[in-house]
Protein backbone atom coordinates (compact mmCIF):
# COMPACT_ATOMS: atom_id res chain seq x y z
CA UNK A 1 0.00 0.00 0.00
CA UNK A 2 2.84 2.07 0.77
CA UNK A 3 3.95 1.85 -3.13
CA UNK A 4 0.88 3.08 -4.43
CA UNK A 5 0.89 6.36 -2.40
CA UNK A 6 4.35 6.98 -3.57
CA UNK A 7 4.22 10.35 -6.15
CA UNK A 8 6.44 8.35 -9.28
CA UNK A 9 7.29 12.05 -10.49
CA UNK A 10 8.76 12.82 -6.72
CA UNK A 11 12.95 12.70 -7.26
CA UNK A 12 13.43 10.89 -4.59
CA UNK A 13 11.32 8.17 -6.35
CA UNK A 14 12.66 8.86 -9.10
CA UNK A 15 16.47 8.23 -8.01
CA UNK A 16 15.39 4.87 -6.24
CA UNK A 17 14.09 3.70 -9.54
CA UNK A 18 17.42 4.39 -10.95
CA UNK A 19 19.53 3.08 -8.64
CA UNK A 20 17.27 -0.23 -8.43
CA UNK A 21 17.88 -0.82 -12.60
CA UNK A 22 21.44 -0.41 -12.32
CA UNK A 23 22.01 -2.51 -9.78
CA UNK A 24 19.70 -5.62 -11.16
CA UNK A 25 21.64 -4.49 -14.64
CA UNK A 26 24.98 -4.30 -13.02
CA UNK A 27 23.92 -7.78 -11.06
CA UNK A 28 22.98 -9.11 -14.57
CA UNK A 29 26.26 -8.46 -16.47
CA UNK A 30 28.00 -9.57 -13.11
CA UNK A 31 26.04 -13.44 -13.81
CA UNK A 32 26.91 -13.08 -17.72
CA UNK A 33 30.74 -12.23 -17.42
CA UNK A 34 31.15 -14.78 -14.86
CA UNK A 35 29.82 -17.42 -17.29
CA UNK A 36 31.58 -16.12 -20.53
CA UNK A 37 34.65 -16.41 -18.26
CA UNK A 38 33.83 -20.17 -16.90
CA UNK A 39 34.12 -21.34 -20.52
CA UNK A 40 37.17 -18.89 -21.72
CA UNK A 41 38.71 -20.59 -18.11
CA UNK A 42 37.66 -24.45 -19.12
CA UNK A 43 39.32 -23.76 -23.28
CA UNK A 44 42.45 -22.34 -21.48
CA UNK A 45 42.96 -25.43 -19.29
CA UNK A 46 41.62 -27.93 -22.24
CA UNK A 47 44.57 -26.04 -24.15
CA UNK A 48 47.40 -26.34 -21.97
CA UNK A 49 46.92 -29.88 -20.97
CA UNK A 50 47.40 -30.45 -25.04
CA UNK A 51 50.61 -28.16 -24.95
CA UNK A 52 51.75 -30.61 -22.21
CA UNK A 53 50.92 -33.43 -23.81
CA UNK A 54 53.23 -32.58 -27.00
CA UNK A 55 55.82 -30.84 -24.66
CA UNK A 56 55.87 -34.27 -23.04
CA UNK A 57 56.17 -36.11 -26.07
CA UNK A 58 58.86 -33.63 -27.67
CA UNK A 59 61.18 -34.35 -24.75
CA UNK A 60 60.59 -37.70 -25.23
CA UNK A 61 61.56 -37.89 -28.97
CA UNK A 62 64.77 -36.07 -27.18
CA UNK A 63 65.96 -38.82 -24.88
CA UNK A 64 67.89 -41.18 -26.82
CA UNK A 65 70.13 -43.69 -25.35
CA UNK A 66 73.58 -44.47 -25.98
CA UNK A 67 72.67 -47.60 -28.81
CA UNK A 68 70.36 -45.27 -30.18
CA UNK A 69 73.39 -42.50 -30.61
CA UNK A 70 75.43 -44.82 -32.70
CA UNK A 71 72.45 -45.55 -35.41
CA UNK A 72 71.21 -49.44 -33.48
CA UNK A 73 68.20 -49.33 -31.45
CA UNK A 74 67.01 -51.79 -28.70
CA UNK A 75 63.38 -52.46 -28.42
CA UNK A 76 62.41 -54.80 -26.03
CA UNK A 77 65.39 -56.52 -26.89
CA UNK A 78 65.10 -56.85 -30.42
CA UNK A 79 67.78 -54.85 -32.30
CA UNK A 80 66.90 -52.54 -34.84
CA UNK A 81 68.69 -49.68 -37.06
CA UNK A 82 65.13 -47.68 -37.03
CA UNK A 83 64.99 -44.80 -34.22
CA UNK A 84 61.33 -44.30 -35.43
CA UNK A 85 60.33 -47.99 -34.79
CA UNK A 86 60.39 -47.54 -31.21
CA UNK A 87 57.35 -45.38 -31.31
CA UNK A 88 55.60 -48.20 -32.37
CA UNK A 89 56.28 -50.91 -29.78
CA UNK A 90 55.00 -50.38 -26.23
CA UNK A 91 56.98 -51.27 -22.91
CA UNK A 92 54.90 -53.47 -20.33
CA UNK A 93 54.84 -50.46 -18.01
CA UNK A 94 53.56 -52.61 -15.28
CA UNK A 95 57.44 -53.48 -14.51
CA UNK A 96 57.01 -49.74 -12.66
CA UNK A 97 55.86 -50.47 -9.24
CA UNK A 98 52.74 -48.82 -8.29
CA UNK A 99 51.09 -49.48 -12.29
CA UNK A 100 48.91 -52.23 -13.07
CA UNK A 101 47.09 -53.05 -16.19
CA UNK A 102 44.57 -50.39 -15.80
CA UNK A 103 46.44 -47.72 -15.22
CA UNK A 104 48.99 -49.20 -18.16
CA UNK A 105 45.81 -48.11 -20.68
CA UNK A 106 45.52 -44.82 -18.74
CA UNK A 107 48.86 -43.69 -19.57
CA UNK A 108 48.44 -45.42 -23.37
CA UNK A 109 45.35 -42.97 -24.32
CA UNK A 110 47.67 -39.92 -22.34
CA UNK A 111 50.49 -41.01 -25.15
CA UNK A 112 53.06 -42.61 -22.61
CA UNK A 113 53.38 -46.17 -24.09
CA UNK A 114 57.25 -46.46 -23.54
CA UNK A 115 59.89 -46.19 -20.28
CA UNK A 116 61.60 -43.48 -22.45
CA UNK A 117 58.37 -41.20 -22.59
CA UNK A 118 57.35 -42.53 -19.27
CA UNK A 119 60.78 -41.20 -17.74
CA UNK A 120 60.33 -37.75 -19.32
CA UNK A 121 56.65 -36.94 -17.89
CA UNK A 122 56.49 -35.22 -14.90
CA UNK A 123 54.71 -36.31 -11.57
CA UNK A 124 52.08 -33.50 -12.03
CA UNK A 125 51.34 -34.47 -15.39
CA UNK A 126 50.56 -38.62 -14.46
CA UNK A 127 48.24 -36.80 -11.70
CA UNK A 128 46.50 -35.50 -14.36
CA UNK A 129 46.57 -38.49 -16.85
CA UNK A 130 44.92 -40.30 -13.35
CA UNK A 131 42.45 -38.01 -12.13
CA UNK A 132 40.38 -38.16 -15.44
CA UNK A 133 40.12 -42.05 -14.72
CA UNK A 134 38.39 -40.78 -11.12
CA UNK A 135 38.58 -41.26 -7.89
CA UNK A 136 40.18 -45.07 -7.32
CA UNK A 137 42.80 -43.67 -10.02
CA UNK A 138 43.31 -40.57 -8.00
CA UNK A 139 44.40 -42.43 -4.69
CA UNK A 140 48.07 -43.63 -6.40
CA UNK A 141 51.03 -41.55 -6.04
CA UNK A 142 52.81 -41.40 -9.33
CA UNK A 143 56.45 -39.54 -7.61
CA UNK A 144 58.55 -42.56 -8.44
CA UNK A 145 57.35 -44.00 -11.58
CA UNK A 146 59.36 -41.45 -13.70
CA UNK A 147 62.26 -42.83 -11.99
CA UNK A 148 61.62 -46.40 -12.18
CA UNK A 149 60.84 -45.89 -16.17
CA UNK A 150 64.91 -44.22 -16.35
CA UNK A 151 66.11 -46.77 -14.60
CA UNK A 152 64.20 -49.18 -16.95
CA UNK A 153 64.58 -47.58 -20.35
CA UNK A 154 68.49 -47.77 -19.34
CA UNK A 155 68.41 -51.30 -18.35
CA UNK A 156 69.42 -50.94 -15.13
CA UNK A 157 67.10 -54.00 -13.92
CA UNK A 158 69.21 -54.70 -10.68
CA UNK A 159 68.86 -50.73 -9.71
CA UNK A 160 65.59 -50.49 -10.28
CA UNK A 161 64.79 -53.81 -8.38
CA UNK A 162 66.68 -52.16 -5.59
CA UNK A 163 64.88 -48.95 -5.70
CA UNK A 164 61.59 -50.89 -5.85
CA UNK A 165 62.36 -52.85 -2.64
CA UNK A 166 62.97 -49.92 -0.92
CA UNK A 167 59.36 -48.21 -1.97
CA UNK A 168 56.75 -48.61 0.83
CA UNK A 169 52.83 -49.64 -0.65
CA UNK A 170 50.00 -48.31 0.84
CA UNK A 171 46.98 -50.16 1.66
CA UNK A 172 46.17 -50.18 -2.32
CA UNK A 173 49.06 -51.71 -3.09
CA UNK A 174 50.09 -48.00 -4.21
CA UNK A 175 54.23 -47.30 -4.36
CA UNK A 176 54.25 -44.51 -1.85
CA UNK A 177 58.33 -43.88 -1.85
Amino acid sequence: MIFLQLDPLSKSVAITEMLLLLAGAALAGWLVARWVMAGQIRSLRKAVAEREAELDECRASKVLSPAQREGITLVNNLTTSNPAAIVSVADDLTLVKGIDATIEELLHAGGISTFARLAVTSPERLSAILKTAGPRSQMHNPDTWPDQAALARDGKWEELKAMQGSLRTGRSGVATS
